[in-house]
């Protein structure tokens, strides 16, 4: 394990419900219906890329544009970070392991999310929205951030909340830890190890890769 990379909504931070009312809001203000099944296409994913499912005629930049002027509406949920998340990624450093964040979000976003949990000078590359052309699940992203810190692949282990987060580690070659703060445990039973959050985890991860998913 010379490598951790970590997804950030809803792995270092819970903001996925606060995410998924504003697309729920994008989409309640041009008379798309949806529910929550449809909703949950967004986690996890470039909101680029999910988009064209809802408007395929439609102006993804404005669209991106208008959901994001929704960040200050009052009554959304709050931003926090995920219980144990700084002291995990803490640990990493402090093991001499780098330190990668791989996340669907913008990267001005992912900048100022990491320095709410108060780990932004250990992230040693972000691979942000920007950096991709194909978003999650699609594996380009971890191997990416693997190819910056100069590490193999099978080196990495990821730590993702969403199905698609998993299924993009685990198409590039990684272990992947299940956060289960999105889904549940049952959801997450591909993963290589499944937690409910990054509490208490210690790192090197003991047996991952081989062991069975647990919660």
């Amino acid at each position: 394990m010379r490598a951790a990379l970590f997804d950030l909504d809803g792995t270092l931070i819970n903001t996925e419900r606060r995410s998924l009312a504003m697309w729920a809001m994008l989409l309640d203000n041009h008379g798309v219906e949806h529910d929550h099944v449809l909703l949950r296409r967004f986690m996890g994913r470039r909101g680029a890329d999910v988009l064209p499912d809802f408007f395929p005629d439609g102006d993804v930049r404005a669209l991106l544009d208008e959901v994001h002027s929704y960040h200050d509406h009052q009554g959304l949920p709050d931003v926090v970070p995920v219980p144990g998340a700084a002291e995990l990624v803490r640990r990493v450093a402090a093991h001499g392991s780098a330190i990668g964040l791989v996340t669907s979000a913008g990267r001005a976003w992912a900048r100022e999310r990491l320095a709410q949990v108060g780990v932004a000078d250990l992230v040693q590359t972000i691979v942000s929205a920007e950096d991709v052309v194909v978003g999650k699940p699609d594996p380009s992203g971890y191997l990416e951030a693997a190819f910056r810190l100069d590490v193999k692949p099978g080196e990495c282990v990821a730590f993702e909340d969403s199905l698609a987060g998993i299924a993009a580690a685990q198409a590039a070659g990684m272990a992947c830890v299940g956060v289960a703060t999105t889904h549940r445990p049952d959801e997450l039973s591909h993963a290589d190890l499944v937690i409910s959050d990054l509490s208490g985890i210690d790192w090197p991860l003991t047996g991952i890769g081989w062991s069975r998913p647990r919660y």
